[in-house]
């Protein structure tokens, strides 16, 4: 394994009237036993300027952060991303050092028809590119000391991942399996855009949520002739099997969420046996402060009859109107589903399985007799489990952003990471913006100068 520093170009990119001029490191391979001639490999991309010796927004060579995007979405093969990406161009703007690795996902298979991206192989990768940015950090442009991840979706999750997990000894077969560096995999900060987490817990959330919608709408991804991708609505309404699925998750919620012991500065964090509760009123919470930054913004939302508002401000909001609002989108159970069909079973498949359960919920319910997971694989995919483990080492700054209109998972997901990450004595910065659907990278401004802060 090596980093060769005398391996790069320089290059001048070029968006929305912007020129900048870069030296890229391209194809670098990170660990010693990559997998292909496309994965285990990054791209390493800096401003020119600091190869002269000048400084770029008050960083150089040696202070600039280390940003880290992964292009990950339904836990599928993340891609290396070109400088003309839009997010990677304007983090080099603010004088970042981005590091864009090529991660493995579920829908890989090889030769012989065996899978070789399923869990945890996502995160694994995640955690042996930190690796060699730590071990090579002496030669590598910027401060390695200053890692900051960011995704969405199934990225959002790896990215809260990397921050939960750092140095956790449960990943260690697996990366050294493919030769990654015997270094540190812990980074300094986390930006999560709606992160698809918690997986074997998120069912019941969702159903929680949604609780009596049951008529749902999605849409159906579909290819033409050509090759096309094109996506069609397609609504229905639950038949009796799901939606007694539905009631059962919901009423399962509250024993699990009650199980974390969840505080914030009024207190603990609860609910009944009927889903109320003082969590549910920090939810509602979250969703009036999105509100009442989309009023303060000069917003119209007169349209929201489950939203109070006197004199300009969300005072008060009933819950099941704002669900049934945004829609729910998927039919219960959410995420193991009980034919075995969803990108989290396949997550959570093996070398020879394409599907797995992952609850005990859904395997006892199965319609298809499918297998259940290794819990232990189950376990490394969700970051609760390692925030309160004294063997890792976490990110000290989390960024986690779930859009108020986001049907993707509750917002009870993110809210509990927040909470948990918080009463570790983690920094984070949580919010849930406005009419914003299932979507990440909408406020790159923003989330640039969340990083220049927490940074500098």
């Amino acid at each position: 394994m090596k980093f060769d520093i005398n391996n790069y170009s320089d290059e001048t990119v070029e968006k929305d009237g912007i020129k900048l001029s870069i030296r890229a490191y391209r194809n670098v391979v990170f660990v010693e036993k990559p997998i292909g001639d496309k994965f285990h490999r990054m791209n390493i991309y800096a401003p020119l300027p600091y190869f002269n010796g000048r400084s770029v927004n008050g960083y150089t060579i040696k202070t600039a952060p280390v940003f880290m995007p992964n292009a990950v979405g339904g836990y599928r093969p993340g891609e290396i991303k070109e400088p003309d990406d839009k997010t990677i161009f304007y983090a080099l703007n603010r004088g970042y050092v981005v590091v864009s690795p090529a991660i493995r996902g579920r829908t890989l298979k090889d030769g012989n028809g065996k899978n070789y991206g399923v869990a945890p192989a996502c995160i694994v990768d995640y955690k042996a590119a930190a690796r060699f940015l730590h071990y090579f950090a002496a030669e590598i442009p910027g401060n390695a000391d200053k890692i900051i991840t960011n995704g969405t979706s199934a990225g959002g999750a790896l990215s809260s991942l990397m921050g939960a997990t750092g140095n956790h000894p449960d990943y260690r077969k697996y990366l050294k399996d493919i030769g990654a560096a015997d270094s540190d995999d812990s980074v300094f900060a986390c930006s999560c855009y709606c992160p698809i987490t918690n997986l074997d817990n998120a069912d019941m959330a969702y159903e929680w949520q949604f609780d009596g919608v049951y008529d749902y709408h999605k849409r159906k991804k579909q290819t033409d002739e050509n090759g096309n991708v094109y996506f069609t609505p397609v609504s229905g309404v639950m038949d009796s099997v799901r939606i007694g699925i539905s009631r059962d998750e919901c009423k399962m919620f509250p024993a699990y969420l009650n199980s974390l012991n969840l505080k914030n500065g009024n207190g603990e964090l609860t609910l009944d046996e009927n889903g109320e509760g003082s969590f549910k009123e920090y939810l509602k919470g979250v969703i009036l402060a999105s509100a009442q930054g989309a009023l303060d913004g000069g917003g119209d939302l007169s349209g929201k009859t489950w939203l109070k508002i006197i004199d300009g401000k969300a005072v008060e909001m009933d819950f099941k109107g704002y669900a049934e609002d945004i829609t729910r989108q998927k039919t219960a159970p959410a995420f193991d589903d009980i034919t075995m069909d969803s990108a989290e079973n396949n997550l959570f498949g093996n070398a020879g399985e394409d599907f797995a359960h992952f609850t005990e919920y859904s395997i006892a319910h199965s319609q298809t007799g499918g297998n259940m997971a290794d819990l232990s694989i189950v376990k490394m995919l969700n970051p609760t489990y390692y925030i309160n483990d004294e063997k890792t080492k976490k990110a000290k700054f989390f960024r986690i952003r779930h859009g108020e209109k986001d049907r993707d998972t509750s917002l009870a997901i993110s809210a509990i990471l927040t909470l948990m990450l918080q009463e570790a004595g983690c920094e984070v910065d949580y919010f849930s913006p406005w009419d914003t659907p299932h979507s990440g990278d909408y406020d790159l401004n923003e989330l640039f100068d969340w990083i220049d802060g927490i940074v500098k």
